[in-house]
């Protein structure tokens, strides 16, 4: 089928036309379209004229923008459809795709996916679904075409030719012994270019990566990306394989971990689902609880202010600089804990290296608050004085080294005691160097003034 890219504006075409009820020009539309743009149309349309506009794809491109849809969508698609169009699209889904769309489906979305399924594909499906929430057996395809060690390169060809059309991919092929145990890998492209009487033991890599079926499948995801895999073998307990993490679903495991990651830092719950297709009263929902603990966290703020109010009342000039100061190490901490995430997130630090990263973030944060010292004390002498000055001066590399330190160190921390370190988010740290940030302020005032 050949697609024509259509501007920016086709969505509210089409949703002109649905609006119209012309169903011959929607289909004319969505006919012109490729399938994941149409995903999206249909995302930021509510579920009723999504289902309308679904139904008129033929079975092929449906089962194409279906793939492309996100779960909490394909659902609502789903449940708009009749009872026979419904049980030959989840027929036709693979396993994997069909697990991902249950994952966090209602209780009767799946009994009736599970109830509309042939004796196989329930099995499969029920198979995949007994897997740990968030494990690579979630994720992964057990339609694999596997070839056997004592095989010449021939024979595998011959299954490849034979299995091939069933299988989600064949360009990795792994490699089993007589009791279905992984020996290693061996690609398609390393068979089409082989010698047929060759053995296929001949050109096995052994030594290739691999995951257990238990594995958070965000790990073996990011061992894919760092081993440049088109797709992990995955084993039982016993080194039995079980299928295929392909780089597809990697994809999409580590887009939701770090969608969920960019959520947690900026201070709000993930959301599922189009952003577009959601109502303020949802959005306001998911942001409101973190926003209500952050309002809690920096009252904070406001008790520490009252405790040194007899400071205050003395060198009252002390108060035109804390929003310079508590700005400046909010966003000190809050770059860490960002740089922190990140390279936990990546596998670049590991909880062992705490007491390095303590070390490295408190120099980085000292020599930070040194260059900021500079401009802050040339504006105190400017406004208030050099007292005053000396004051913001030194209290800006304390704060700083402080704010670097925190930022940096308590995702790991927060990793340590098994917390996900996306919930040590940036206003989470911000608000607490707000307060600490006073703290180091006053008590330096009257360290150096002597009050």
């Amino acid at each position: 089928m050949t697609y024509t890219q259509l501007p920016d504006e086709m969505p509210t075409e089409l949703q002109d036309a649905l609006e119209r009820h012309d169903l011959r020009d929607v289909q004319h539309l969505l006919g012109r379209r490729r399938p994941h743009v149409i995903a999206d149309d249909l995302a930021r349309m509510d579920a009723g004229d999504a289902v309308v506009a679904f139904r008129l794809l033929d079975k092929d491109q449906a089962i194409e923008v279906f793939e492309e849809l996100d779960p909490v969508d394909q659902q609502a698609i789903l449940m708009g459809l009749r009872d026979s169009a419904f049980r030959e699209l989840v027929e036709d889904l693979d396993p994997d795709d069909r697990v991902r769309m249950l994952r966090e489906a209602p209780a009767k979305v799946v009994r009736r996916v599970l109830a509309g399924l042939s004796a196989r594909e329930r099995q499969v499906t029920a198979a995949l679904l007994g897997y740990p929430e968030g494990s690579v057996g979630r994720y992964m395809t057990p339609e694999v075409v596997s070839l056997d060690l004592a095989m010449t390169v021939r024979q595998g060809l011959d299954r490849v030719r034979l299995r091939g059309a069933d299988a989600e991919t064949v360009y990795t092929l792994p490699v089993v012994d007589s009791g279905r145990r992984l020996t290693g890998v061996v690609t398609l492209r390393e068979l089409v270019l082989s010698s047929p009487d060759d053995d296929v033991v001949d050109h096995v890599v052994t030594g290739a990566p691999r995951a257990q079926a238990a594995d958070p499948a965000e790990d073996a995801s990011r061992l894919m990306r760092e081993t440049n895999a088109l797709a992990l073998p995955v084993v039982d307990s016993e080194e039995r394989l079980v299928g295929l993490l392909t780089i597809d679903d990697a994809v999409e495991v580590i887009e939701e971990a770090d969608t969920e990651d960019v959520a947690r830092q900026s201070g709000t719950a993930p959301w599922l689902g189009h952003y577009m297709a959601a109502t303020v009263w949802q959005l306001a929902r998911y942001r409101v609880v973190w926003l209500l603990l952050l309002l809690l966290a920096a009252t904070l703020t406001v008790t520490v202010t009252e405790a040194f109010e007899s400071t205050l009342e003395k060198v009252t000039q002390l108060a035109t600089f804390i929003p310079l100061l508590i700005g400046t190490g909010g966003n000190t901490g809050a770059q860490a804990a960002t740089a922190a995430v990140r390279a936990l997130a990546v596998g670049e630090v590991r909880i062992s290296d705490l007491p390095a990263v303590v070390w490295r973030e408190c120099r980085v944060g000292v020599v930070l608050g040194t260059m900021l010292a500079s401009l802050g004390m040339v504006l105190g002498t400017l406004f208030v004085g050099a007292h005053i000055a000396v004051v913001v001066g030194v209290a800006l590399v304390i704060i700083c080294g402080w704010a670097a330190t925190v930022g940096g160190t308590m995702p790991l921390l927060a990793k340590r005691l098994h917390i996900d370190p996306a919930v040590v988010s940036a206003p989470m740290v911000t608000t607490l160097v707000d307060a600490t940030g006073l703290v180091i302020y006053f008590l330096t005032a009257r360290a150096v003034l002597g009050i």
